[in-house]
């Protein structure tokens, strides 16, 4: 149930951002589709678009006039050898600019998809403000697996950076620390009215919820001097909600980012990453936790979504765009054969990408022995 409440909306305002744009410019939509594959229900409406619903619900597309194939592929010879009637409301025939526009559009509507479910979040709760900051931060004790003590920390010392970034509050100082398993990190601290940073490496710990996820998170092992978690909660207006939900989103961004470069170098195991299985169990887990928890998963999604569309792969948004860029540089398209070629070699790429993560989806299942 989790996951077609939660791709299914997703996936829909992506392409409605990409048709949208383009009716404003007036490109000329024949097929909007959820979904790939055999049509299961659709409409066609008085402007000509196809509206469908297709059989294998795994994202979608809107499919323009001109496009060869849902990946809006260009067919050369016939771009070249348009007509008059055949250019007119072509996305390939639009300028560059409104391309571009059209292609980005997609991805935009997801981040702000995100950007609205937080800052709904912050305006409905208010800004999370620790309470004593002061013994929040001031180390308590350690564990028996720190190394921070042997790297000259002490109890008493007042935490105040991580690799050079300020941190207020002990769940910050998490944030901070548990993405970076087995890593040396800079801690700043103060002590006497004294600054000091000691290089301290983390250790590894594998973390399960409730629902049996696993992952490993880096932990630091201090205590705080006083109770961890407490924050109350601080009334804001839009315009700082919209401030404080454009750092939450930075923050999810870095992440992401600092992940694949993780697994890219070896640092974190290929099995932690998931494809349309996981999501799906993850939808319903947090669809199980109630409505807040699960809006707030669609925000990751969400922006997950953006980032990986842009990623500059052809066939997805990011290679359409890095195209464009390199047309606006040449100031005259990439040759048509190369084109044909590089966005085919793409679609093969996303292809074999969804097929390793869906099989690294299937060797978790119980049944597998995990």
């Amino acid at each position: 149930m989790g996951f077609p409440l939660l791709l299914g909306p997703l996936v829909t305002l992506h392409e409605l951002g990409h048709y949208l744009v383009g009716r404003w410019f007036g490109v000329k939509a024949e097929a909007f589709s959820i979904g790939f594959g055999k049509e299961i229900w659709g409409r066609t409406d008085s402007r000509g678009t196809r509206w469908k619903v297709s059989a294998l619900p795994l994202g979608g597309y809107v499919q323009f006039k001109g496009d060869m194939d849902p990946a809006s592929i260009p067919h050369p010879e016939a771009a070249a050898n348009a007509t008059p009637e055949e250019r007119d409301g072509s996305f390939h025939h639009a300028s560059l600019g409104k391309r571009a526009l059209i292609v980005f559009a997609g991805p935009a509507m997801n981040i702000i998809v995100t950007l609205a479910i937080f800052i709904s979040f912050f305006m409905m709760f208010g800004k999370p403000v620790p309470v004593n900051v002061e013994e929040q931060m001031t180390i308590g004790s350690f564990s028996e697996q720190s190394a921070a003590p042997a790297a000259g920390l002490e109890v008493g010392d007042k935490i105040v950076s991580i690799d050079g970034e300020p941190v207020v509050g002990f769940q910050e100082l998490i944030r901070a620390v548990q993405l970076y398993p087995n890593t040396v990190l800079d801690i700043g601290i103060e002590r006497d009215g004294e600054e000091m940073v000691f290089p301290v490496r983390t250790y590894s710990v594998e973390q399960e919820d409730r629902f049996g996820n696993k992952g490993t998170i880096g932990l630091i092992g201090i205590t705080a001097a006083a109770e961890q978690s407490r924050y109350d909660y601080e009334d804001v207006g839009l315009i700082q909600s919209t401030q404080l939900s454009l750092q939450q989103t930075g923050m999810l961004v870095d992440m992401m980012v600092t992940g694949i470069k993780q697994i890219l170098v070896g640092d974190r195991s290929v099995k932690e990453l998931g494809g349309p299985v996981t999501i799906g169990k993850y939808a319903g887990e947090q669809l199980s936790l109630g409505p807040l928890a699960f809006f707030n998963l669609a925000a990751l999604i969400s922006l997950n979504l953006a980032f990986i569309n842009l990623l500059p792969i052809p066939a997805l948004d990011g290679g359409h765009l890095a195209f464009y860029a390199a047309e606006a540089i040449r100031r005259k398209p990439l040759g048509p054969r190369s084109t044909e070629v590089a966005y085919r070699a793409g679609v093969a790429l996303v292809l074999a990408l969804m097929v390793f993560v869906t099989f690294i989806d299937i060797a978790k299942l119980p049944f597998f022995g995990n």
